[in-house]
């Protein structure tokens, strides 16, 4: 297996855009749960952490990678089909939580795999940049987003979320397929 550069670092772009348009929807969607849900949420994160940290060593090769990277975005694709097919309930609140949980676990090792396979400074620094390109461009997209429903008299915060979901939905198709080009077998 290899790791096709260019793809992956379209990847990055789009994975951030991803992440930059869904930052703010989580206020809405996360609405139902109490307080103390995010106290334990937090706890399993550094514990689930930890543990992965305990097997970097077994971990750290482009096969489990590829498999870690998938698994995050498969997750994230779970999430939006969750919130588009069950919409506002305690219960899927509680699994889109701790879906994003599970998927924040690995993000540390995501990020020293890719270091490690990066290698070259200048390219970290592109990757690292376009990163921040595709979440800053999520951003602004989203406050557009925001603004135009609202100009066509969808206010309720629900339902542009939702529609803002439909978007995320194709948007993650997009970045799975990016996974798949980016890993390539020998």
């Amino acid at each position: 297996m290899r790791l096709h550069v260019r793809t992956y670092l379209w990847y990055k772009l789009f994975n951030s855009l991803f992440f930059g348009l869904s930052v703010g929807s989580v206020f809405i969607l996360y609405t139902p749960l109490e307080p103390s849900i995010f106290s334990l949420g937090g706890i399993a994160l550094a514990v689930g952490m930890l543990v992965v940290a305990k097997y970097y060593e077994k971990m750290m090769n482009l096969l489990v990678f590829y498999r870690m990277t998938l698994l995050v975005e498969i997750v994230a694709l779970v999430i939006v089909v969750s919130f588009l097919i069950f919409k506002y309930h305690y219960l899927n609140a509680l699994f889109i939580y701790a879906s994003y949980q599970v998927t924040f676990i690995f993000g540390g090792y995501l990020v020293r795999m890719e270091t490690l396979l990066l290698k070259k400074t200048a390219l970290l620094s592109f990757a690292d940049i376009l990163k921040q390109k595709g979440y800053l461009l999520g951003m602004v997209l989203s406050y557009i987003f925001y603004k135009t429903v609202e100009f066509f008299d969808i206010v309720d915060k629900q339902t542009q979320v939702y529609i803002l979901h439909v978007g995320l939905f194709m948007l993650q198709i997009i970045i799975i397929v990016l996974v798949f080009q980016t890993f390539k077998r020998r």
